[in-house]
């Protein structure tokens, strides 16, 4: 379990737009950015993959649009398109020579299982390749019914969906205290929290911020979905080199899961309803207990229908359960590449697919 910022494999970092953008200027805090920049690059030195979730294209596109608040959708969504530019260039510059990537996401890509693996497939590819994903909610296309709303909770969605095993949320506080500090003198700064109750519930406040919608109350319900990931939450205040200011131990407030995100993962994934079964040869038995994925070739047999990314039931030789997976092809699919190589699945299929049937990290044996 993680419990300092240098035990972390896996780091996801959300920036405010309160921090990110001037309040008097609307234009980019190029300072404060490169202090941050250079905390990511020391992350990445020493091996600590890093995900960003940055705020601030609305605040970023509105002054370029000369537009007043309160905005209207059809005025955010626009202030967002031209802000969004200026954004991911302003990470461009200040991650280099690092390669960055943009991922815009809506809360449907994270609750469509399709989407939702597509996604994993892209942050796993992308931090392989030493690039650094700066994710957005797509506020371009965003309507309510399908937005995160703040981007405290999209950070520990993106955590969760990644297998991050830290999640820091850079605010203009410094953690989480049993009442506002700014209205009560008495009030009592909480360093770690191991669960939350309704008494810790009950301490969020809300936002003070001008260009910021999350306040506590949301950074209490994005720990809550970062703990249940297997996921450490650290609510920090965002300086000059926040990151380093943290791992020197500037005050925070730690958020402490029980397990690890693997074992999170694969405890969600077993408790799924299987749609459908493969059944595999003695072969790929052995591989999936030494912790492979599972591939075509070692698959005698699929029942059911379902749909990619739906979870099934493992059969080993003996007809036994051996567990269940997530699969990334459908039933008529599966059925069609069973007992094949993985390079002679695009000449079935007629277009080139996974070579895995079912990745090791999306299942439970």
């Amino acid at each position: 379990m993680v419990t300092r910022l240098s035990d972390a494999r896996r780091v996801v970092i959300k920036i405010g737009s309160a921090l990110l953008v001037d309040a008097e200027t609307g234009r980019l805090r190029g300072d404060w950015l490169a202090g941050l920049c250079t905390d990511v690059a020391m992350l990445r030195d020493r091996g600590t993959e890093v995900i960003l979730v940055s705020s601030g294209s609305i605040a970023l596109g509105r002054r370029v649009l000369d537009l007043a608040a309160p905005l209207s959708l059809e005025q955010s969504q626009a202030a967002a398109a031209v802000g969004q530019i200026r954004l991911a260039s302003g990470y461009e510059v200040a991650l280099a020579p690092l390669a960055c990537a943009q991922v815009l996401v809506t809360l449907d890509d994270s609750e469509d299982r399709r989407r939702y693996l597509n996604m994993r497939a892209t942050f796993e590819t992308l931090l392989a390749l030493g690039a650094v994903p700066i994710v957005n909610e797509n506020d371009t296309v965003a309507t309510d019914e399908i937005r995160f709303g703040d981007n405290d909770r999209l950070a520990a969605q993106v955590a969760a969906m990644a297998g991050a095993d830290l999640c820091i949320l850079l605010s203009d506080v410094d953690g989480l205290y049993t009442a506002n500090p700014s209205q009560d003198p008495e009030a009592v700064h909480l360093p770690v929290v191991d669960d939350i109750t309704e008494d810790i519930a009950a301490m969020a406040g809300e936002a003070v911020s001008g260009l910021s919608k999350g306040g506590m109350v949301t950074k209490i319900m994005a720990a809550r979905t970062a703990m249940q990931a297997g996921c450490a939450l650290v609510i920090a205040k965002g300086g000059d080199r926040p990151l380093s200011a943290i791992e020197a131990g500037a005050r925070s407030t730690w958020f402490r899961p029980q397990d690890d995100p693997r074992t999170a993962r694969k405890r969600w994934i077993a408790s799924m309803k299987p749609r459908g079964t493969v059944a595999i040869d003695a072969g790929a038995a052995r591989a999936l207990a030494e912790g492979k994925s599972l591939l075509p070739a070692g698959v005698t047999y699929v029942g059911g229908a379902f749909g990619r990314g739906e979870p099934v039931a493992i059969e080993g030789p003996d007809g036994n359960a051996m567990g269940q997976g997530l699969i990334r092809y459908t039933g008529d699919e599966a059925r069609a590449i069973r007992g094949l190589r993985s390079s002679d699945i695009a000449a079935t299929l007629g277009y080139p697919g996974r070579a895995a049937l079912i990745h090791r990290d999306d299942m439970a044996i």
